[in-house]
């Protein structure tokens, strides 16, 4: 179908042109003979995008959420905490009820509904049994993981219409997609694009890369799918940047073959495995590059290994450079985070470095955990408390908080474990699971105290923090407002 609809798309651009030439030719039959010709080749186009939407969205469904968050009133975050309502897409995975979303959809859920779409038309080759028109189900939300930002819900059904995940789909800068969500609450809404880049890393701090695309996304398209003219998923909607709180063709999907693997370990456990193999690795850039000597001005280079960990038992040395991982080429940091992402838990992991001139390969024991910072969202709300001119829902770092940071490096500080937001919110730096243990100099051993700290700042002060995220160390510098 893929290269019907290339060929029926330039067949038709060039048998439009070639009419447009007509019209200026003397000769008016010949403009009689050509019409009928790219209008039939338009029909064909239309038709084969048509095919492409028919078999995917039966399984696309809409996701509404009722919960609980803090007030904003003129952009202001409050104390109060309010029954809010928000509304995403999903996608069918398995027809037994497995429905993938986004996480941030279901953040803060207290209850979660899924509206069904309609039956296909008479007309539809799908071959599935019929849905009542707007049915709607309560899901279970069977896990979430943050960090790649999906949730896998369970609705009570069986015989739905699906859309198979596959790892093997290529993306391709510059090929046509589809986005199909419920944007402003309007469902079953179908946008199309191109692939503006199929690996793009929007956050320095943040190693995941998402397919770009320009295909419009609005608020409740998050979690739909991103489709390419085959009907394969590409990818899964999750973010836009915007200015103006609506699409500026700045949209970001989360690559088919990361949903797949999160899919599959939400299934079975709930949540999702990684793995670790005891080294930080960073991007270099040219000016690293010149700085410290090396053959090459990009890729990825090995800042850290961690003492009596497996990648100093293996081998890895601080300066290395990673050339592959499992026989995958690493062209930079993201690279690397995707390859240990998708690695299997119990395999061993292949690793080729660049060290000076040579050329090295280890085989490295890997390291199996998860991310526990989705569960600090389940701390009760007594033990919740708001420090509004931080913009941040803290509590204090002891008993089950201990439990679920296990990297902690003391047994005091202030705990992260959500923010607000809000336009005159500071921007501190701070993220959910940073453990704040110093600010300006003050070691901190209670919320009180830092209620305190905070209420004797005035705006335009400056502030240091020095908080351990992931287990290091590190400061966050800003001014109050």
């Amino acid at each position: 179908m893929k290269y019907d609809i290339v060929a029926c798309f330039f067949a038709a651009t060039s048998a439009l042109a070639q009419s447009t030439a007509v019209r200026t030719a003397p000769d008016a039959s010949a403009l009689v003979s050509e019409a009928p010709a790219s209008s039939n080749l338009l029909r064909a186009l239309d038709s084969s995008l048509e095919a492409v939407i028919s078999k995917v969205s039966p399984a696309v469904v809409q996701i509404v959420v009722n919960g609980y968050g803090p007030l904003e009133d003129h952009g202001h975050t409050t104390a109060r905490i309010v029954r809010q309502h928000a509304i995403g897409t999903g996608i069918i995975v398995d027809s037994d009820g497995y429905i993938i979303t986004n996480a941030h959809v279901v953040e803060g859920a207290q209850r979660v509904r899924v509206i069904l779409p309609s039956p296909p038309t008479a007309e539809s080759s799908l071959e599935v049994q019929p849905i009542h028109a707007d049915q709607i189900l309560d899901a279970e939300v069977l896990g979430t993981h943050k960090q790649s930002d999906l949730a896998l819900l369970k609705v009570e059904a069986t015989h739905l219409p699906t859309v198979p995940l596959r790892n093997d789909v290529r993306v391709r800068q510059g090929e046509l997609v589809f986005a199909i969500g419920s944007p402003e609450g309007l469902r079953n809404t179908v946008t199309m694009g191109v692939v503006s880049s199929v690996a793009r890393q929007i956050d320095s701090d943040n190693p995941m890369a998402y397919i770009q695309t320009d295909a419009a996304l609005n608020p409740g398209n998050s979690g739909g799918p991103l489709v390419d003219i085959d009907g394969n998923v590409v990818g899964i909607n999750t973010l836009m940047l915007s200015e103006g709180g609506g699409s500026e063709g700045l949209g970001f999907a989360i690559p088919a073959a990361i949903v797949n693997f999160d899919y599959q370990s939400l299934r079975k456990s709930g949540h999702v495995q990684r793995v670790a193999i005891g080294a930080t690795v960073q991007n270099i850039t040219p000016t690293l590059a010149v700085g410290l000597g090396l053959a090459r001005s990009w890729g990825a280079i090995v800042s850290d290994v961690n003492p009596e960990g497996t990648g100093e038992a293996a081998g890895l040395k601080i300066g290395d450079i990673v050339l592959a991982i499992d026989d995958r080429p690493i062209l930079g940091l993201p690279d690397f985070m995707a390859a240990l992402y998708l690695h299997p838990s119990d395999q061993v992991l292949k690793i080729e470095v660049l060290r000076g001139t040579s050329r090295m390969s280890f085989n490295v024991p890997v390291t199996v955990y998860h991310d526990k910072l989705a569960e600090l969202a389940d701390i009760p709300d007594l033990q919740k408390i708001l420090i509004r001119r931080l913009s941040i829902f803290v509590t204090n770092l002891d008993g089950k908080v201990r439990s679920l940071l296990p990297d902690a490096r003391s047994d005091y500080g202030v705990v992260v474990i959500a923010q607000t937001g809000g336009t005159n919110a500071v921007e501190t730096g701070l993220q959910t699971g940073d453990i704040i243990h110093v600010v300006d100099r003050t070691p901190l051993q209670s919320i009180s105290q830092l209620q305190g700290l905070v209420h004797n700042l005035k705006s335009g002060d400056p502030v240091v923090v020095q908080v351990e995220r992931n287990g290091k160390l590190q400061y966050l510098a800003f001014e109050m407002d």
